[in-house]
């Protein structure tokens, strides 16, 4: 087999440009164009896959928007995940291809076919961008945030994969002409410096030592132990207290006659996700919870959807008895969940949706001080009525969503969104003794990045998952994160110089011998024409 069509050759030209016989003759500036293309579509659909992953933490709050536009409830987030993990593996097997091609000396005649496949990648790319701009913008935030978690890593990475590359610069550098070899050589440099150079601006509440470490922060079980049994319900919050937590997280309505429940859901397909509200009263629609009795909603079922819709894909761990305990939960009344609560020593947090705050309210302070509960242990976060429940119930703990108006009113608890407070706001917070709730935080990189910035407790959907962690994910003295780093970009260095030095000796060596073969040549040819002795 000639050297032209060897194994290698031919499965690389095969792959990338679908010409298995022979080489193409398509122009050089086309395919170092298209070159470029692949190069930049990999590096966005890497980006793209990144996003999805950080803020798979919130992957309820993208589903729950698909329910409300399609009214199915399906794991839409997992369908983005699993695509986008495609393309991006599509794209960089492609850049390899690209690569192996350059190795070769092939040309780089990417098929139509391909460009096709990265047209759409970016097209599906610039749809979830655009998506999470205008539907999902809340979501930006987790991004740089996730970073103080990532990115000590990702520079590792990113030197690792700059010295694998550099062969392929230096080869063409040493090719190109002479202006070329100027931008060439600026453009490499430029990005060696800036990836290098790049932790100087890395910050991170984990680069700490040990002995700084803040105190594990307390769980919040978000609506009980959603990932565990049915959202809501007695089985949900149960299963929460093995799960250590220190608070039920939860969300009251109020019913026709006045009695309070939880519910999350209000308003829009109000019953319709969680119950069987459609198949019990077919005939009606229900837009908030004034329009049922406490007693039609107890007769719905309130577990059945779980097993068969599997949020958070976890109804496989669970055994036979637990399924049908679960199959079997109905709505439960907030009186339920005090006596719940009373009897564990746990304290009870809610939202309170009400289309009438007043009344709402005042029911449902009733309810608490009726069941018997320390007061101290509830954490009241409803906004609207709270100077009358202060005057009603002043043992309450108020609970502030914005702090501003908890320094106004002297307060000293705090619970908003994970990533509206960057971590060096909890850490000053903390050093006032002003507790933060953060919610919702379910993944492990998330709790380790805020256990580091010193967070009071979180509220979590996977509570049996974050009761087992021991210690953040990583940390690492300040110290001896700056030798790793020095040491990693002077191994990096040293390789690529070496690499430079021996692609550098190579090329003067095949330009030589290329100048004596023509010499060589010409000697030969015009040998008869020259004199003799």
């Amino acid at each position: 087999m000639s050297q032209e069509n060897n194994c290698c050759r031919v499965c690389s030209r095969g792959l990338y440009s679908c010409r298995w016989r022979g080489a193409s003759e398509s122009k050089r500036k086309q395919t170092c164009c298209w070159f470029s293309v692949v190069t930049l579509v990999s590096l966005l659909s890497l980006c793209w896959l990144y996003i999805c992953l950080v803020t798979f933490n919130d992957r309820e709050d993208v589903n729950w928007q698909g329910f409300t536009k399609l009214k199915r409830w399906v794991n839409w987030f997992m369908v983005v995940i699993i695509i986008s993990a495609v393309l991006t593996s599509y794209c960089i097997l492609l850049l390899l291809f690209a690569l192996l091609q350059v190795a070769l000396g092939e040309q780089l005649d990417l098929h139509w076919l391909h460009k096709i496949f990265l047209f759409f990648g970016v097209t599906f790319i610039a749809f979830g961008v655009t998506g999470i701009s205008l539907q999902w913008p809340q979501e930006w935030p987790t991004v740089p945030l996730s970073l103080q978690a990532t990115a000590p890593f990702l520079q590792f990475g990113v030197v690792g994969a700059l010295t694998l590359l550099s062969p392929f610069v230096f080869q063409g550098f040493h090719t190109a002409k002479n202006v070329s070899k100027v931008l060439i050589a600026v453009a490499f440099v430029a990005v060696s410096a800036a990836i290098f150079l790049c932790p100087l601006f890395i910050q991170s509440p984990c680069l700490i030592e040990l002995n700084e470490l803040p105190e594990k922060p307390k769980l919040f079980g978000h609506r009980g132990a959603p990932m565990l049994a049915p959202e809501n319900t007695m089985m949900s919050f149960n299963r929460s207290i093995a799960c250590g937590v220190k608070a039920f997280e939860t969300d009251v309505q109020l019913s026709k006659d006045r009695v309070p429940f939880l519910m999350h859901d209000n308003v829009s397909e109000f019953l319709s996700r969680t119950t069987n509200v459609k198949e019990k009263f077919p005939d009606k629609r229900f837009t908030y919870s004034a329009n049922l009795t406490w007693e039609e909603l107890q007769s719905l079922n309130a577990g059945e959807w779980f097993l068969k819709t599997d949020p958070f894909r976890s109804v496989s761990q669970l055994t036979e008895e637990e399924k049908e305990t679960a199959r079997n939960q109905t709505i439960p009344s907030l009186l339920q969940l005090l006596n719940l609560a009373k009897q564990h020593n746990i304290s009870v947090i809610f939202d309170l949706y009400s289309p009438d705050q007043e009344s709402d309210t005042n029911d449902t302070v009733s309810t608490i001080l009726r069941s018997g509960i320390d007061p101290s242990l509830i954490l009241w976060l409803p906004p609207a009525e709270r100077e009358s429940v202060n005057l009603t119930a002043p043992g309450f703990i108020q609970v502030y969503n914005n702090e501003e108006e908890m320094i106004k009113k002297g307060g000293d608890h705090l619970n908003v969104k994970y990533n509206k407070m960057s971590t060096e706001k909890i850490r000053n917070l903390r050093s006032k003794n002003v507790t933060v709730n953060l919610w919702v935080v379910n993944e492990r990189w998330l709790f380790s990045l805020l256990w580091c910035a010193g967070a009071s407790s979180v509220t979590t959907n996977s509570c049996h998952l974050l009761k087992d962690m021991d210690s953040p994910d990583w940390i690492m003295g300040q110290n001896k994160y700056i030798l790793i780093w020095i040491a990693v970009d002077a191994l990096s260095f040293l390789i690529m110089a070496t690499l430079y030095i021996f692609q550098s000796l190579c090329h003067k060596g095949g330009t030589e011998r290329k100048r004596n073969n023509t010499s060589a040549w010409n000697e030969k040819e015009l040998s008869p024409f020259l004199p003799t002795g």
